[in-house]
């Protein structure tokens, strides 16, 4: 494959087509289904052009995958794992001037859905982050614990819901390569609903991100989506070593897909984990732009 910018021009033209468009973000809290949580928000960027493949996985094999203070959550009697590639921008850390070499970069993450055992939080947990940005690495890994690896990637518009996306993780001990061809296909009623009881809301209805902090406690970031638009997607994956590189084997079967155009997200500072922790409702407020 040929040596691409991280991000190509025709989508940085798209980033200032929305940019004109888009001067702030409001937070809406009509689609979530707790409060908001309390304090204020740590960091803020835009997710655009997520590609969500899952597959289902046996409970018991990723249960043994996960700390002990987490447990699996299941949608139809499976655990999930998913692989998703997409790329962000709009970052932005409260209190500080826009960083110089943090605007834009792909990301891929794999991760399933879990809930804490001290407070049954549904949220996500992330096996991998692979992300091109090496200061976002370092960050992400030194403020949230969160397992980032600097990879080699590039992002290839095609069309205006088209892309391919290639990551190969670098000084890794085996090779970690992720190899997709993927497009929207348009917003449709069924899943712009986001009905409770289907996949879309299984997936979509995580408000915060568990990891484990250097001396093995468990902590949490909540989250916030503004808005979190899926539709139908087709894929091509034709390459995907990020199960094997933890473990797991994916089952003979097509995976699940979807995709999202944009979002806005909001991250709070990372939190203890603990059974008296609970959210306390806070006025939405007029973000940055």
């Amino acid at each position: 494959m040929t040596k691409r910018s991280p991000v190509t021009p025709a989508v940085r033209a798209q980033t200032v087509r929305l940019n004109q468009n888009m001067q702030q973000f409001q937070l809406r809290t009509s689609h979530r289904p707790r409060p908001l949580p309390s304090g204020r928000w740590a960091l803020t960027q835009r997710w655009n052009d997520l590609l969500f493949a899952h597959w289902p996985i046996p409970i018991a094999k990723m249960a043994a995958l996960l700390p002990d203070w987490l447990e699996v959550d299941t949608f139809q009697g499976s655990a999930w794992l998913g692989a998703v590639p997409f790329w962000l921008d709009r970052i932005k850390v409260r209190g500080v001037p826009p960083v110089p070499g943090i605007r834009s970069f792909p990301d891929l993450n794999l991760r399933t859905y879990v809930r804490d055992q001290f407070t049954r939080t549904p949220g996500i947990y992330c096996f991998s982050i692979d992300a091109s940005n090496l200061m976002a690495v370092l960050a992400a890994r030194t403020f949230y614990h969160l397992p980032y690896y600097w990879s080699n990637m590039q992002l290839e518009q095609r069309s205006e819901r088209e892309f391919a996306f290639y990551s190969r993780r670098r000084f890794s001990n085996r090779e970690v390569v992720f190899n997709a061809r993927y497009r929207g296909l348009g917003p449709s009623t069924r899943l712009a609903e986001n009905r409770s009881g289907t996949l879309e809301h299984f997936v979509a209805e995580r408000t915060c991100l568990f990891s484990t902090d250097r001396t093995g406690q468990p902590v949490r970031a909540n989250l916030h989506y503004v808005p979190w638009p899926l539709e139908d997607a087709e894929a091509e994956i034709e390459r995907n070593d990020l199960a094997t590189s933890i473990g797991l084997t994916l089952p003979n079967t097509d995976p699940i897909l979807h995709y999202s155009r944009r979002l806005a997200v909001y991250i709070w500072p990372r939190e203890f984990v603990r059974s008296s922790l609970v959210t306390r409702p806070v006025a939405a407020a007029v973000t940055p732009s």
